[in-house]
């Protein structure tokens, strides 16, 4: 169970803890997903490129399908993150039907829709196995994952990918981009080496990320008009006043 402002943002309910996960967002996008976005992307294209196997005249459209279904959930990041645009059931539902649709019906526009649907669900179910949606996810002092908006209720992290940037997470995109760089080339080849690149970069820097983010904050929040300052996380706001009074010891 968390403590401190965490657990004070739980208690005044679900609406609430969703505003103050936004503003937080909106301050520094850091700490959003249980897993980066670049697994949920290569795993996205990955999904593509296993539908254009087996249709293979919609090979393209599938993996740009793929790779658009794997990012399209965390657009949500800045409005409720993992509730907005996080639908574990009804995108699996949707991608069911929609592949029953494009197996019997195959074009351009049906297997591009199967695909985007079967990532974006694939996404949302993947979210659930990492860490929770806290500042500092390896702390592991969050409840929530991602939002059964079937069951009305929140899904709690299994933690299998303790955070998003974590080595296993960065060994996860690893391993996806494998089969994909074997397998296409030219600009989605390009895609591929960037989405692992900045997989790499952000693994290395992700422990240091709310530091740098408390660092920034203490040096602009004596200048935020008021009306800024009052959409600073609580969270923010005590972590620099105890940096302020540690240096002043």
């Amino acid at each position: 169970m968390g403590t401190g402002v965490d657990s004070v943002a739980r208690e005044s309910g679900p609406t609430r803890w969703v505003e103050t996960t936004d503003r937080f967002n909106g301050f520094c996008p850091l700490g959003h997903a249980t897993m980066m976005l670049p697994t949920h992307a290569l795993a996205g294209m990955l999904l593509g490129l296993a539908a254009g196997y087996a249709v293979p005249e919609f090979a393209g459209v599938a993996l740009v399908a793929g790779l658009l279904g794997g990012i399209l959930p965390d657009l949500d990041m800045y409005v409720g993150h993992r509730r907005t645009l996080h639908y574990p059931v009804y995108y699996a539902a949707l991608a069911s039907g929609t592949l029953v649709l494009a197996s019997l019906l195959p074009s351009a526009l049906t297997v591009g829709a199967a695909v985007l649907l079967l990532g974006a669900a694939t996404h949302s179910v993947a979210d659930v196995f990492g860490g929770g949606l806290e500042l500092r996810p390896w702390e592991a002092t969050s409840d929530r994952a991602v939002y059964d908006h079937y069951n009305s209720r929140w899904l709690e992290p299994r933690r299998w990918v303790r955070y998003d940037g974590s080595p296993g997470d960065l060994l996860l995109s690893t391993a996806l981009s494998v089969p994909l760089f074997w397998s296409v080339e030219g600009v989605l080849e390009g895609v591929v080496a960037a989405s692992l690149g900045v997989a790499v970069v952000y693994t290395a820097l992700r422990r240091v990320l709310p530091t740098i983010a408390d660092a920034i904050l203490g040096s602009v929040l004596p200048a935020l008009p008021r009306r800024v300052r009052s959409r600073v996380p609580e969270r923010y706001l005590r972590s620099h006043s105890a940096a302020e009074q540690t240096t002043s010891r």
